[in-house]
């Protein structure tokens, strides 16, 4: 019995103890799991505070010190399939989870297709930048830690890295920096979606992408800009093909304002639009809208038929680059050709140069095209057409419009009509009236000079005629009634049309008061009678030319220009032909200046307005007007002066004496040009003449120098002055811009000069002052 309680109590005693041990150890365990979850719940609330922080700075950074860099890097080993459009889709979040797994820092938008094989990953990345410090991040540098990035998954050291298996072209990293970027979606056909920009900051540079339904393109509309016009140097809007800035996809710049609308069309379903403005004078904004639409077949087939109208693809839109079209004609007569009337375009054979506005194969001809000012009508004297056209331009081009019909090849012009070289018959009272009535400027090319046929209207529109010591109108009326003088008191200023004018101090301030524009005195400059017979030219006087200008590029001497207003200069547009040449930073415009190197005064280039439709094939419409960033004052008029701008109705006359100045070479060949302002003496050729000599010479050329040759512009002098002078008033008017020419001073091959007269519209569109 006492063993037996001894042993109960014993166990009693055990069961006591390890009750107690499983309690504490229980207590234990109860205190390690609520600091577990004590300290979790901390480094959740502190999480969450510190996410909260970073959410709020960076979206307060985004308003002002964001810095976002977009780019793009090519996967050599992956090709694209259309699920790489759908961020939802299984393949798009698998390649796009390798690719933020290695880099870390970058945010994939979209997958595209790469014409030479793989995919293309297009990606952004945000910085942010504290503006007080005025830190700016180059492109350069980022793309330099994004490589190094990659650098660390590279397992081939090649060009090509390896990151989590996919094969990244490391030469193929593109960036560009931005301030903003917005992804707007199309997602329903001809629905049109908003695009409004407008520049709220002195620095800005946004990208808008702009992402339609898949197997669709894009069409923009722009219905107003309001930029500053300098060339785009400060303020632009670019449209790309693509999804990022590359140069090679760039459809259209636009660096002035317009009020009209243009539309342009993506060769795919992606389209950026950037908008650039780096300081804020005035108001600055975009507006229109981008809709999508279904994808044509860029190859149109003309049905048979003789009689109706051609269109670029996408008509009215800019049509992009990359189109064949081709079209089959059939006349039902095998008497009747078939006759294409261009609009504001026109074709010719093509040489050896390439095509810049599209090429055309019609019946195994091959033709350059080119926009022009007018219509064309070419004819081709066969009853079966076949018609080709490539997009030879690298960006968007202006929508064509081609009518056709039929036209009888062997049947000549009926009585008392003109035959132009195209075959169109126009009647004999439409030739030689200032107008191409023949569309392709025949009936204009062989005339002799005429006297206008004046009415009131005219006489009133174009002040320049009147009085001027000339009997411009086949009456005279023009020259009637001359003596008569209104007299101007002590406040007002005498027009020389003998109208005054109220202030005096209107006179040289830079704006026409007067009609006539003598209030502002161009034209005017000493005159030197010398008549030395010269190879190259003869040394100027100081001051005896003050509308003479030397531009330089990149601080040499290249081209001559003439003054005609307080801030524009006039010169010829082959002056500024290619990338480097048209970029108005690299000139200077040296004025006043008889010496090289002593100009009275010096001022950069603000803006190059380079004429529409300007052709370098055969150098049509060489002109080019130019803003200086600076006027010249009016303490230097002594030496500066503009030259008068002639009136549309003017015409140069045959045998008439004018003057050729500049700084070009003395001779054709072995020369540096001269120090010294030249200045030689030549006279108008007639047109027919100057036409049988090279050829095709348009309305807009006139040619001049001396047939036995050794007075002529050369190189150097190219934009600059051929300078007449009027009978009746006695000032100076720009009659030509020294553009080509065969040689220097050859015998019969007189110079070529862009003829002002013709652009005088054109001019005053951009300086109103002038005329």
């Amino acid at each position: 019995m006492v063993n037996a309680e001894e042993r109960l109590e014993r166990l009693a005693r055990r069961l006591n103890k390890s009750k107690s041990k499983r309690k504490a150890k229980g207590n234990s365990m109860w205190n390690f799991q609520n600091k577990i979850i004590l300290f979790t719940l901390v480094l959740f609330i502190i999480g969450v505070i510190a996410w909260t922080l970073l959410w709020l700075f960076i979206v307060q950074a985004e308003n002002k010190d964001a810095l976002y860099f977009v780019g793009l890097f090519r996967v050599s080993n992956i090709e694209f399939l259309p699920e790489y459009r759908q961020k939802e889709s299984r393949e798009f979040l698998s390649v796009t989870q390798n690719v933020n797994t290695t880099t870390g820092f970058i945010f994939v938008s979209a997958f595209s297709n790469n014409n030479n094989g793989g995919l293309l990953v297009h990606f952004w990345i945000v910085f942010v930048v504290p503006q007080a410090k005025g830190q700016v991040f180059c492109e350069d540098c980022v793309a330099a830690i994004l490589k190094d990035s990659i650098q660390t998954s590279i397992t081939n050291r090649t060009s090509v890295g390896s990151l989590q298996g996919l094969a990244v072209d490391m030469d193929s990293i593109v960036l560009s920096g931005t301030n903003c970027i917005y992804d707007l979606y199309a997602d329903q056909l001809h629905q049109q979606f908003p695009l409004d920009i407008s520049a709220t900051s002195e620095r800005m540079l946004c990208y808008f992408k702009l992402i339609a339904l898949l197997g669709h393109l894009i069409r923009l509309s722009i219905v107003s800009i309001q930029i500053e016009a300098d060339n785009c140097i400060t303020d632009s809007v670019i449209i790309y093909d693509s999804l990022m800035p590359i140069k090679s996809k760039i459809l259209y710049r636009i660096c002035e304002p317009t009020d009209s609308l243009i539309t342009f069309v993506s060769t795919n379903n992606l389209m950026l639009v950037t908008f650039k403005s780096t300081q804020i004078k005035k108001l600055k904004e975009v507006h229109g809208y981008f809709e999508v639409i279904p994808q044509e077949s860029i190859s149109a087939k003309g049905s048979a038929g003789f009689e109706g109208r051609i269109t670029s693809p996408y008509f009215p839109s800019f049509y992009p680059p990359k189109c064949i079209c081709t079209w089959n004609f059939q006349t039902p007569q095998k008497s009747l050709g078939i006759a294409l009337k261009f609009h504001n375009y026109t074709i010719s054979e093509k040489s050896i140069k390439g095509c810049e506005h599209g090429w055309w194969k019609i019946n195994e001809h091959m033709y350059c095209g080119y926009y022009i000012d007018h219509q064309t009508i070419f004819h081709v004297a066969s009853f079966a057409v076949n018609i080709e056209l490539r997009c030879s331009s690298k960006i968007s081009e202006k929508p064509l419009l081609v009518e056709y019909g039929s036209y009888n090849i062997s049947q000549p012009c009926p009585l008392g009509y003109f035959k132009c070289s195209t075959g169109l018959c126009i009647q004999q009272a439409q030739r030689c009236d200032g107008t191409n009535d023949c569309f392709d400027e025949s009936d204009e090319l062989f005339c002799a000079v005429s006297k206008q046929n004046c009415n009131a209207s005219l006489l009133i529109q174009h002040k320049s005629l009147t009085c001027n010591g000339i009997n411009d109108c086949e009456d005279g009326r023009d020259e009637k009634n001359c003596t008569q003088s209104v007299p101007c008191n002590n406040n007002t200023f005498k027009c020389s049309n003998s109208t005054c004018i109220r202030k005096q101090n209107a006179k040289c301030d830079g704006a026409v008061d007067c009609l006539d524009g003598s209030d502002e005195s161009c034209g005017s400059g000493k005159y030197s009678n010398t008549n030395h017979r010269i190879v190259g030219g003869s040394d100027t006087q100081e001051g005896e030319w003050p509308w003479q200008v030397s531009l330089h590029f990149v601080g040499v001497s290249y081209c001559g220009a003439s003054v005609i207003s307080k801030e524009w200069l006039l010169s010829a547009a082959h002056c500024f032909e290619g990338n480097r040449l048209s970029d108005p930073r690299s000139w200077t415009a040296h004025l006043g200046m008889r010496v090289q190197g002593n100009a009275k005064f010096v001022s950069t280039v603000r803006r190059i307005v380079v004429h529409e439709y300007y052709n370098s094939r055969n150098y049509d419409y060489d002109i080019a007007l130019l803003q200086l960033s600076t006027p010249w004052p009016d303490t230097l008029r002594r030496v500066i002066h503009p030259i008068c701008v002639p009136p549309l109705v003017h015409k140069a006359r045959s045998g008439e004496k004018c003057w050729v100045t500049g700084w070009g070479q003395k001779q054709e060949t072995g020369d540096d040009g001269s120090i010294i302002l030249q200045k030689a003496e030549v006279e108008i050729v007639d047109q027919t003449l100057c036409h049988s000599t090279y050829g095709l010479i348009t309305t807009r050329m006139l040619c001049a120098g001396v047939m036995s040759g050794k007075r002529d512009g050369c190189k150097g002098d190219s934009g600059g002055p051929l300078s007449c002078r009027s009978k009746g008033n006695g000032k100076w008017f720009l009659a030509g811009i020294v553009s080509w020419g065969y040689g220097c001073g050859r015998p019969n091959f007189p110079g070529v000069y862009t003829r002002v007269s013709n652009f005088a519209l054109w001019i005053h569109k951009y300086v109103p002052s002038v005329l």
